[in-house]
Formats: C-alpha cells, structure tokens, sequence
C-alpha cells in the first residue's frame, strides 16, 4: 500500500507541475478546447466557438475537451489520402507511421487539430483544408476500425525479453527513483486509453479523451514520440506539457523499452 501511495504521489507531482508549466506561460494564451459535442452542434455553433478557427499562438486547454462525434461513414469517404500511409484498414504500412485502427478517436481528432496548428508537422500539408467535420468523420472512422496485428517481418529479430520485461516494468510501476510515473495511470492498465476516458465532469468536459490507446502500436513511431517529448519539441497542448514534464525523464533505453513492450501487444478493440 505505501509503495501505490508514492507511485500515485510521483504520478500527480509530475501531472500537476507540468499543467502549472502551461498554465505559467505568459507568452502562449490557451486556446478554446471547448468544441461542440456533436455535429449538429457544431452545426449550429457560431464559427468562432470551434477549436479549429481559433488561430492565436496558445497552446489548446484539453482539460476543457468535450467529447467528440462524427459520421464514420463519411470518414471512409475521405480517408483515400491517409491510405497511402496508414493503410487501407487503419494499419500502417512502415514502422514510422502509427496504426490508427480502434485508436481513441478524441486523440485522433486533436492530433489533426494539432498539426493544422503546427506549420513544421509533416502532416500539415496533408491537413490544410480538412474543416473540423472533416477531422471529426475521421477520427470516427478509425476509431470503429477493429485493429489487427501488422504483418510481422520473418527476417526481424524478436524482441530480447529483458527489453520487454523492463518496458513492462516501467508501464506498470514506472521508476519511482527517477521520478518517472507509471504509465498506466494515463493509458490505461491494459494501454487501451484511460479508463474514464469518456467521463464528463459537471460542464461536460472529458479531461482524459484525448489519451490514446498505446497497446500494439508501431515501436519506432512510440521512439519517435516520446524522444519528441522527451526533447521538448511538443507544446501544443495540456497533455503535450504532461508528457514532457514525463519525457524529460526517460533515456534512450528506457525509451526502446516502453517501445518494444507496448508493440509487442496483442491488439483487440
């Protein structure tokens, strides 16, 4: 008990000294993360209350996320663009590249909403003249896509089961003694998302909908992530200043591990 007691200790530490960062900032105002729930909604919000139009330099506040909602089936039918890298099923066709299949679909969305913002994403350019329905419909799509194992490679050497089970032991526990949180205490114990990823608080915000799902994922596009974090190049967001204040405290091994293990996971929806 007293060992889940500094774990949770280290865990809200790092979780409230990173949203203190990004509340600090003088320089970066928050943009409004506080979208309509539903189509309709956004329907009939006035144009300036959609995240998307908001063009100041702030990062977005996704504690005051709601849930978002859009038509899957007209996802499919504007997903031909992100086949040529995801693949026709939401599997991606290199290592660099992440599945999409079954991922959360409120951190689908604001990670488009993130690269319209980022003018040096790669994505940009893919991204430009999505509207917000656009980015919706797709990350619902994705979503509803039950995710399957890639084709594994048979010249690829299997994972050294030390790595795994040093990856498994960082997920699960972190390492107190470096202040590094579990992180399972935002992805979810089985890394399928946190587990309250959908529940509002009393104005309708989901704090916790814009984690994603890391189990099954590619394992260079997880180095690539949290070396990204780890190196402060992510201050788009509440969560991006989360997992900074986390990534700051990772080394390249302990990032190949976190990597290996999470790949090494059976996906399931």
């Amino acid at each position: 008990m007293t060992r889940t007691r500094q774990l949770l200790a280290i865990l809200a530490a790092c979780i409230a000294s990173a949203l203190a960062f990004a509340q600090s900032q003088d320089t970066q105002a928050p943009a409004d993360a506080d979208a309509p729930q539903s189509q309709e909604e956004a329907a009939a919000a006035p144009a300036e209350e959609t995240s998307t139009t908001k063009t100041d330099s702030g990062y977005v506040d996704l504690r005051r996320a709601r849930p978002i909602a859009g038509n899957a089936a007209a996802g499919q039918a504007k997903s031909e663009v992100c086949v040529a890298c995801h693949g026709p099923q939401g599997i991606s066709i290199a290592p660099a590249f992440p599945n999409l299949a079954g991922q959360r679909a409120d951190f689908m969305y604001w990670q488009l909403v993130e690269f319209k913002r980022n003018p040096d994403s790669p994505m940009s350019p893919l991204v430009a003249d999505l509207s917000d329905e656009d980015m919706r419909d797709l990350a619902a799509y994705y979503a509803g896509l039950v995710p399957t194992p890639a084709d594994a490679d048979a010249e690829e050497t299997p994972p050294d089961p030390a790595l795994l089970q040093r990856g498994e032991q960082l997920y699960l526990t972190g390492d107190p003694a470096r202040g590094i949180p579990p992180c399972q205490g935002c992805h979810g114990t089985d890394a399928r998302g946190h587990a309250d990823a959908l529940r509002t608080d009393g104005s309708g915000h989901a704090p916790y909908a814009a984690w994603p799902a890391l189990r099954g994922q590619q394992a260079m596009y997880l180095q690539t992530k949290l070396a990204e974090y780890r190196d402060g190049r992510m201050d788009d967001s509440t969560t991006d200043f989360v997992m900074t204040g986390i990534g700051r405290r990772l080394d390249d091994d302990s990032i190949e591990a976190l990597s290996a293990w999470l790949s090494s996971l059976p996906p399931s929806p």
